[in-house]
């Protein structure tokens, strides 16, 4: 993300003079509410005034008490709430000029010439078609005596900003959009709950997800809980796919698995564009396979709940972002949307992310389904991939020769078995004998099968077992292992559980603070894992919004913790009469949790008490996530392909050479450049956030204004004509 303005100028006096509305449009996502907190908060920050919109367009065209002006506390516990707290509807007024014209009336009546719009595509084409029309709208108006010529003369311009609601992630120039993460977490407990059942009963289950246009849910839900199959609009099954549906789900059966999981995507189609619907996969498996077969469409459950860690953290960055480039916009400067390009918020031409996301169905109904998949972009490219590797390709009839071994090293984290799974079925698939190495590196190695990994996607902790353990006073009975099991190469796992955490921890902090909003001038003091590195309490901040968070990273001191007690002072004389800190566990040897707590509880005395609370090992446990299912399948997977690829340059009379520095590989480039004895990068970018969680608690802090955000183009200049993604 970029800093927060131009060299020279105090960003908090940015927005004084100016006028902010914020709206959300379209269907509902969850986060919503943490973009719409960030964008008021940042503006207030900014000296800006900031107006929210109620009921999306149809409030700007009524006006009056649908345009309200925000405060700091109107936004208080907007954050774990689904949802869009300033609502939504569908405005026939607006896609009318004299709509967009009483629109504009209202908005220059009151000073605002700055529109962020939360919504999807059509939301987002909606907002810049305002734009183009606002210099006629407001000459018209003037003309009509609608406004002074004072108004007219402070309103020639507007700017737009939009970020993108849409559980579907069907908006192409953005990793993710804002709901797609809590979606995925809602079908998921889902499917977890159903196979439970499923294999109890021996049963096949067919459920149905949103993307009517977009297969991104269904996808990542396939790989998330290893599905026998999936159906997405982007690429239809090839004709005769009803005998290969059949085929695989019975060899599945045959080989021990006691059900069966077929995700379909609402939109998905066959290759002659016919849908392809749940009722018509139950007659299909229940006619000819005589499965208990049940149907589920899961509906607007998905888009309901608590926003997970990554979609409040996702709304909050991109609501400060937006802010930034709304004050910095000229009359020249295009609309554009705030996008997230792996961990950085970028803006993008609104109009031309548009564009991109519109010819994906040109491509659909032309029938050019492997250029739909590519518009998508790389990271939907990669998700489909890995799919057809794991789910659609047999093992090969000849052997490599090539024995590979799979361990788990370090603390056990939810995920670790996904990436197992995928390491060990691509291994096989490649023609290797896979064996599993039990407890780390000193424990027993045995063979692994495609069948004894089938159910571990879902399932938390390390079924390998794990230790911390390090291969050092071993290393001459592992070297005798290797030599005994001809073991050819290692998969080794491990290192990777913050993000699990992270959400486990967010719902924990979330408890506190319900209980922190039923008992006023209350402040908890919470304890997070994470050794030296302060990611997990930094984005458990950011997701929570917490007062303070102690980090190893930024040395705080005595004088630090007395202003953040001024602050809870403060902040208990207003509406929100409640308080979060975050502590990791080697922020500091002197200023420990205890202290902290005895320091805050002697110093709130008649003001507010203290409650303290050490997460501790509940930060490792319960089923992966999502997100950690997905990402360690692809590892898991992308390990065993570098693997097979070195193997086949050092394969030679029949033995493998591997004396060469790049035998070995981290598929994680943070780690090379670190400080060995904290076990933290040397470089990290989550830093650059922690000022968003002090500005969204309302502290007066000073920030580096040195840096702006360009903005990126989506389109490529050259040809050929079809569009080629940032992401």
């Amino acid at each position: 993300m970029a800093n927060i303005s131009t060299a020279g100028v105090d960003p908090t006096k940015m927005g004084v003079g100016r006028a902010i509305a914020v709206l959300t449009s379209g269907g509902d996502a969850q986060g919503m509410n943490a973009a719409v907190r960030a964008t008021v908060r940042v503006g207030l920050y900014t000296g800006a005034k900031v107006f929210f919109v109620h009921e999306g367009y149809q409030g700007l065209v009524d006006g009056g008490d649908h345009i309200r002006p925000a405060t700091w506390e109107s936004v208080s516990m907007m954050l774990q709430l689904g949802g869009t707290v300033i609502g939504s509807a569908r405005c026939k007024d607006f896609q009318t000029r004299e709509g967009r014209l009483k629109a504009a009336s209202n908005l220059v009546k009151l000073g605002v010439t700055n529109l962020c719009v939360i919504g999807g595509d059509g939301s987002l084409t909606g907002a810049n078609i305002f734009r183009t029309e606002w210099s006629d709208f407001h000459v018209l108006c003037l003309y009509a005596g609608k406004i002074t010529k004072e108004e007219a003369k402070t309103s020639s311009h507007l700017n737009i900003v939009g970020m993108v609601g849409s559980i579907d992630n069907d908006f192409c120039g953005t990793d993710m959009t804002i709901g797609t993460d809590s979606a995925l977490h809602r079908i998921i407990e889902v499917v977890d709950s159903i196979t439970t059942t499923a294999q109890s009963h021996q049963r096949a289950f067919i459920l149905e997800v949103m993307g009517r246009h977009c297969g991104y849910l269904a996808l990542v839900t396939a790989l998330a809980c290893g599905a026998d199959w999936v159906f997405i609009p982007e690429m239809p099954p090839d004709d005769g796919w009803e005998d290969h549906l059949c085929r695989r789900l019975t060899e599945t059966r045959k080989a021990g698995s006691r059900l069966n999981v077929i995700i379909v995507a609402e939109g998905a189609i066959n290759k002659a564009g016919k849908p392809i619907t749940c009722d018509q996969l139950k007659d299909l498996v229940t006619k000819r396979l005589g499965y208990d077969t049940r149907a589920t469409i899961l509906g607007h459950v998905q888009r309901g709940g608590t926003p997970s860690a990554f979609d409040r953290v996702l709304g909050s960055r991109m609501g400060v972002e937006a802010v930034m480039a709304l004050l910095e916009a000229t009359p020249e400067t295009p609309a554009c949307v705030v996008s997230l390009s792996g961990n950085q918020a970028v803006r993008l031409p609104l109009m031309e992310c548009v564009q991109v996301t519109k010819d994906v169905t040109v491509a659909m109904n032309e029938g050019r389904f492997d250029d739909a998949v590519k518009l998508r972009g790389r990271s939907f490219e990669n998700n489909w991939n890995t799919y057809k590797l794991l789910a659609h390709v047999r093992p090969p009839e000849t052997k490599s020769n090539i024995n590979v071994a799979i361990l788990n090293v370090g603390a056990p984290c939810a995920g670790m078995n996904a990436a197992v799974r995928a390491a060990v079925r691509i291994g096989i698939i490649q023609g290797h004998n896979m064996l599993a190495v039990h407890d780390g590196f000193e424990g027993l190695i045995e063979p692994i099968t495609w069948n004894i990994v089938g159910e571990w996607t879902g399932k938390g902790g390390s079924e390998l077992g794990t230790k911390r353990v390090l291969p050092g006073k071993y290393m001459e009975e592992i070297s005798l292992n290797i030599a005994k099991y001809n073991i050819h190469a290692l998969v080794i796992i491990g290192g990777f559980e913050a993000f699990s955490g992270a959400l486990e921890m967010v719902q924990t902090c979330d408890r506190i603070k319900q209980s922190a909003a039923g008992t006023k001038r209350r402040v908890f003091i919470i304890e997070t894992m994470g050794g030296y590195c302060g990611y997990l309490a930094t984005m458990a901040g950011l997701s929570a919004g917490a007062d303070a968070a102690y980090i190893y990273e930024e040395k705080f001191g005595i004088r630090d913790l007395e202003r953040n007690v001024e602050h809870l002072t403060e902040k208990m004389k207003t509406t929100v009469k409640r308080g979060l800190i975050l502590r990791n566990e080697n922020c500091s040897s002197n200023y420990t949790t205890d202290f902290i707590f005895n320091l805050y509880s002697e110093e709130g005395k008649g003001v507010f008490d203290c409650r303290k609370n050490v997460l501790g090992h509940m930060q490792q446990g319960g089923t992966p996530t999502p997100f950690d299912r997905n990402f360690a399948t692809k590892m898991g997977a992308k390990a065993v392909l570098w693997l097979t690829e070195k193997l086949k340059e050092c394969y030679r009379h029949g033995r493998i050479f591997a004396n060469t520095p790049d035998s070995a590989c981290v598929l994680e480039s943070s780690i090379i450049m670190c400080h060995l004895i904290h076990r933290i990068p040397k470089n990290q970018w989550w830093l650059k956030l922690r000022p968003i969680m002090k500005i969204l608690a309302k502290y007066k802090i000073s920030l580096d204004t040195s840096e702006h955000t360009l903005m990126e183009h989506v389109i490529s200049k050259k040809p050929p004509v079809h569009m080629t993604l940032t992401k």
